[in-house]
């Protein structure tokens, strides 16, 4: 377990619902990596990531999914692409990512406690 935290600290994270509208590969990046690009609404727009999510996922299965993302990090190069964002998920101990989404679709841009 990493170390404990408060509350006043995990406020500050920007937690939100998002739609993904585009995916393409990161030819640039060392590891099979994805640039997603995800709808959080209208208050916080449209937001790109490149995420190492190819074991499971790919441009056929995620465009349309609802996934949860932090918002509100400083953007960073990544392989040539403008990551604003990171796409949470579970790892394995293969490094394999699971997504997180809601169990039912739900409205771009609601924050996540």
């Amino acid at each position: 377990m990493k170390e404990q935290i408060t509350y006043d600290i995990f406020d500050k994270v920007d937690i939100r619902l998002g739609t993904v509208l585009s995916v393409k590969k990161n030819e640039k990046a060392r590891k099979p990596s994805l640039v997603v690009e995800v709808d959080f609404g209208d208050k916080i727009g449209i937001k790109q990531s490149s995420a190492q999510i190819t074991h499971y996922y790919n441009t056929e299965n995620l465009i349309g999914k609802q996934v949860i993302g932090v918002c509100n990090f400083a953007e960073k190069n990544i392989a040539g692409v403008k990551s604003q964002v990171l796409i949470l998920g579970s790892i394995d101990e293969e490094g394999r990512v699971t997504l997180l989404h809601p169990s039912q679709n739900a409205k771009n841009g609601l924050p996540i406690a």
